[in-house]
């Protein structure tokens, strides 16, 4: 398979010398293309740092990130903005939509910042919007939607570029139990058919077995990875339930 993302012996320190604190331990592993990874750990574990560094919001202290083999940590500038533009697509818990724009205009908006021409963008719009059961909604403001609705625009928005990575920080945190499942079904469909490779950070187990990979953190370091295989959600998720019991987390947490 074709390697996407590579974190190697990735470090993040904060604070001072009294006060130091490391968030991320020496932590190294892979994504390869058309991959659905959960990274999953409780509050504190580095989870949400790590994101951070892959998405260049934030800077490594010590180790390389790369992407399609190019190292990331060193962009800056005008190419970082590029590199974020259009190599990532964003999903987040609080969806992160314009209010003044409707549903299309939100999707397209990426696509019109890179100089696509409107009949096109029009096309790709519908048959992603198709793709995630919102054509009903392409004409309405984010006032007017669910908060279900309102996360698969973000994922259309995310997705309607081909980024050569999606990053999803709780896509789930902001809906009920149908309109997560709807999402999560969604984004598996869309990993399935449009090969998009997904790196989603959750502490929710019910999400995490959406993945083909789940990656545990605790401590700023890997704790533990398991794959999916030929396993069934129910039974990926009951082995992620016994991971999550291993690194000491509550279980009402994770369900």
């Amino acid at each position: 398979m074709n390697e996407i993302l590579k974190l190697e012996e990735v470090e993040k320190y904060y604070g001072g010398k009294i006060n130091l604190t490391k968030a991320l331990d020496k932590v190294s592993f892979r994504v390869d293309k058309a991959e659905f990874v959960g990274i999953m750990g409780s509050s504190g574990s580095g989870k949400t740092t790590l994101l951070n560094c892959i998405s260049t919001i934030d800077r490594v202290t010590a180790g390389h990130i790369f992407m399609e083999g190019e190292d990331i940590t060193g962009i800056k500038g005008n190419n970082l903005n590029k590199f974020r533009r259009e190599k990532l697509g964003f999903i987040f818990q609080d969806f992160n939509l314009l209010d003044t724009l409707t549903a299309f205009e939100n999707i397209s908006i990426a696509l019109s910042i890179q100089g696509v021409k409107a009949a096109e963008i029009e096309d790709r719009v519908k048959a992603m919007a198709a793709k995630l059961d919102i054509e009903d909604v392409m004409n309405k403001y984010p006032y007017q939607m669910s908060g279900g609705q309102k996360q698969r625009v973000a994922a259309a928005r995310a997705l309607i570029t081909s980024p050569s990575l999606v990053l999803a920080d709780e896509p789930t945190g902001a809906l009920d139990s149908k309109a997560s499942r709807y999402l999560l079904e969604s984004m598996e469909k869309l990993n399935r058919e449009l090969e998009a490779t997904i790196l989603m950070v959750t502490h929710d187990a019910f999400s995490a077995s959406y993945a083909s990979r789940v990656i545990f953190i605790k401590d700023g370091k890997i704790f533990s990875e398991i794959r999916k295989g030929n396993d069934t959600r129910k039974q990926f998720f009951d082995k992620i339930i016994e991971v999550v019991t291993m690194l000491g987390g509550n279980l009402n947490d994770a369900l």
